[in-house]
């Protein structure tokens, strides 16, 4: 708790009140960050939240700021392609261009809503590559965006599917309304800072292919390796299909029940590079009688 005073300035150091309990006063800079920590961060914060919230928030925001820079550079060659600051372009092939992309993405949406973990996140850089490179293949232009906005609308819906798991898991007390709020509050100041960088990054590589490559391997680098680190650092604890594989292989070899801090580790981040674990339910009795 805070003391205030009537005047509604912050007072004091520490107090004890009446029934016994301390009262946590702050004053000058303590509020600043005792209002970030009321805007950024849930309700009851760290009894509120899982215990792997603040490791994986940490990686999240460091994942999201490198992909913000990366697709500044993928916005900046795509409306260079359809004709942004050339004269010979007209508005209409640009719109038409523009429309194409966005078709297409909705395809992705309907088709492929079963893509998900660190394939997704593949996928999305594969698509800003591929508008960083699209200008320098004026022929094929469209068909390159059109195929980026096809894969980003893919990672759109794994991102989306992924989320609302994660904020079942991390919620504890009912409070996954909040926790989702504080999340996009998240978010959104990362995203700023992102803008505020790529307004001091543009003039830099508005003409300079070597850099926006150069840029583009770094922070592709970044975010690859935060997101590993993010969906590592969750210890899930219910049974999707892979770790009930995980579980069960051990406990029907040797009965040994695995953990989630010890199931979840092993669990492979990218869909197809995992041992199959072939069971059969409902298996005739002559059949193990014969065994």
């Amino acid at each position: 708790m805070i003391c205030v005073s009537e005047e509604g300035k912050l007072v004091g150091n520490r107090c004890r009140t009446e029934f016994g309990c301390d009262v946590l006063s702050v004053s000058g800079s303590e509020c600043c960050v005792l209002c970030q920590v009321l805007v950024f961060l849930p309700q009851g914060y760290p009894e509120s939240v899982s215990s792997d919230y603040l490791a994986y928030q940490i990686w999240d925001t460091v994942q999201a700021f490198a992909s913000s820079i990366t697709g500044t550079l993928a916005t900046q060659a795509v409306l260079k392609g359809v004709g942004v600051g050339d004269e010979a372009s007209t508005v209409t092939a640009a719109t038409v261009t523009w429309i194409l992309k966005d078709g297409t993405g909705m395809l992705g949406r309907i088709l492929f809503a079963w893509s998900k973990g660190l394939f997704a996140d593949v996928l999305n850089d594969m698509a800003i590559l591929m508008e960083i490179l699209a200008p320098a293949f004026p022929a094929c232009f469209t068909l390159i965006v059109c195929i980026s906005g096809f894969f980003k609308c893919i990672v759109g819906v794994a991102g989306g599917a992924t989320r609302a798991a994660l904020t079942m898991h991390q919620a504890r007390r009912d409070n996954m309304a909040d926790v989702s709020a504080k999340d996009g509050s998240q978010e959104t100041l990362v995203n700023l800072a992102g803008l505020f960088f790529s307004l001091l990054l543009i003039p830099l590589v508005a003409d300079n292919l070597r850099l926006t490559y150069s840029l583009y391997g770094l922070f592709t680098a970044l975010h690859l390796y935060a997101n590993y680190r993010a969906v590592r650092s969750v210890c899930m604890e219910t049974l999707n299909r892979a770790r009930l594989r995980l579980v069960l292989r051990p406990f029907l070899q040797r009965g040994k029940v695995l953990g989630p801090a010890l199931a979840n580790p092993q669990e492979p981040l990218v869909p197809g590079f995992q041992q199959e674990l072939r069971m059969k339910l409902g298996t005739p009795l002559h059949t193990v009688a014969s065994r």
